[in-house]
């Protein structure tokens, strides 16, 4: 995994060979000396490879001293509710959309916050100094100074309890749901919270092998649980990823409402009903340019963020304001909670239906006027090379004038694979393909010319 082992969103690969145990029960050695605590609370999803790397995880963070409260299968933000609950560190067993071969580790701070860069960085680095072999040892706890691991007792009823106070208002009742769990950490208890609250529900991909999560189901493939919402005639469809942290939409009628509309939704009926703070929501640089187009018509500003929810978290808790996210589906309702939350998500917007007393089609029809957009993974030698190509930004900056306030361009490295990704949004047929077609080109040739092995 290379000497920078933190992503976009934790530490991430495939399992047992990239992710291996040996590196996740250092890590959770590395976690538990930069951020000693009385305990841990420690989730995870369905994948194959947790018990495994959960295990390795807790041996980790309980030889330096750290008790493990093992929270078992169960949603990251649920996680993240429960170390705010009880203002202690978490971490998550989990790689949220990814295939099932692959997971990570997740961490969060006292109170159930993402590592801000400085103690990510402090973990990085007593994480490099055990896994080097030259490096002096540290002396260990002995005793019963050793952590021990227990379960967490009542974790997921406290969670479904928590989500009903927190999102359900008057009630569901009378709203039919399908709730799609992506056989994933939401699979036990979706079906409970929507019940608990009112709705009538109907959960699928509730059945979990090891190797099923994400499999055709869930939030990054929609169309099975669009045919189950047309077939039953329900009000509304909700489908999770993995570790239920995001939600996309199906109206009654099987299309799909992305989070760009979602959030656009939201942002609307709070500020309608005096509860957007600020009234702006923040959104990362791949928010469809549409979607800025809609809130500047209701003059509701729109924040601009690096891509990953931490930018959205720290710009939310920098500005006051209570609403952010990314068009993925990953919302923050900052006043609700410290993470972004699928079932939360899903709860607030059949609530939202259930007030407007209008089905969820009607509520989106032209609310988000999406610009074309076009999105090219360009795989490179090294990305980070990207920043000082100066013949690519110089094609970037004539490729913008053409544009002008019609569309835009983005290019950025990923923080997970070697490849930059280049996107393009344009008004008129064909215009962002060609454009980005030309920087995609242009990328591919530049920056594989700059390594060192060319």
């Amino acid at each position: 995994m290379g000497r920078a082992h933190f992503g976009t969103d934790g530490v991430r690969g495939v399992a047992n060979t990239e992710l291996t145990p040996e590196l996740v029960l250092a890590l959770g050695r590395a976690a538990s000396v930069v951020m000693p605590a009385r305990a841990f609370v420690v989730g995870r999803d369905t994948r194959r490879s947790g018990p495994m790397l959960q295990a390795a995880l807790a041996a980790g963070l309980a030889s330096e001293g750290a008790d493990v409260l093992d929270a078992g299968v169960l949603p990251t933000p649920a996680v993240a509710w429960l170390a705010a609950r009880d203002d202690l560190p978490g971490a998550v067993v989990s790689a949220s959309h990814n295939p099932f071969a692959d997971n990570g580790v997740k961490l969060f701070g006292p109170g159930g916050t993402k590592l801000d860069h400085a103690t990510e960085a402090a973990v990085e680095a007593e994480l490099a100094r055990l896994l080097d072999p030259g490096a002096p040892a540290r002396r260990r706890p002995e005793g019963p100074a050793v952590g021990r691991v227990v379960e967490l007792a009542d974790a997921s009823e406290d969670y479904v309890a928590h989500l009903v106070a927190t999102a359900a208002g008057a009630g569901l009742e009378g709203l039919s749901v399908v709730v799609d769990c992506a056989n994933g950490a939401a699979s036990g208890v979706a079906a409970r919270a929507f019940a608990a609250a009112g709705a009538t529900v109907t959960a699928i991909g509730c059945e979990p092998d090891g190797r099923n999560i994400n499999d055709g189901c869930g939030s990054t493939d929609p169309a099975r649980l669009a045919a189950v919402v047309v077939e039953q005639g329900a009000d509304l469809g909700l489908a999770l990823d993995g570790d239920a942290d995001r939600l996309v939409a199906v109206d009654h009628g099987g299309s799909v409402v992305d989070g760009d509309q979602l959030l656009a939704l939201f942002a609307i009926d709070l500020a309608e009903r005096g509860g957007l703070a600020g009234d702006a929501v923040v959104v990362t640089v791949m928010t469809n340019l549409g979607f800025r187009l809609a809130m500047a018509e209701r003059g509701i500003a729109v924040h601009e963020t690096p891509v990953g929810d931490r930018h959205v978290l720290a710009a939310l808790d920098e500005g006051g304001l209570v609403l952010g996210g990314e068009q993925s589906g990953h919302i923050v309702f900052r006043d609700r909670a410290t993470t972004g939350d699928g079932l939360l998500t899903g709860l607030v917007l059949a609530d939202l239906v259930r007030r407007s007393g209008r089905p969820l089609a009607s509520l989106v029809d032209g609310l988000v006027e999406r610009v074309p957009q076009v999105l090219v993974n360009v795989a490179v030698p090294d990305a980070r090379l990207l920043d000082g190509c100066e013949i690519v930004w110089a094609a970037v900056a004539e490729e913008e004038a053409r544009l002008g306030d019609r569309g835009r361009v983005l290019l950025r490295p990923s923080g997970t694979e070697p490849v930059v990704r280049v996107m393009v949004e344009a008004h008129g047929d064909g215009v962002a393909e060609e454009v980005a077609r030309r920087l995609s080109a242009l990328v591919a040739e530049e920056l594989r010319a700059a390594a060192p092995s060319a």
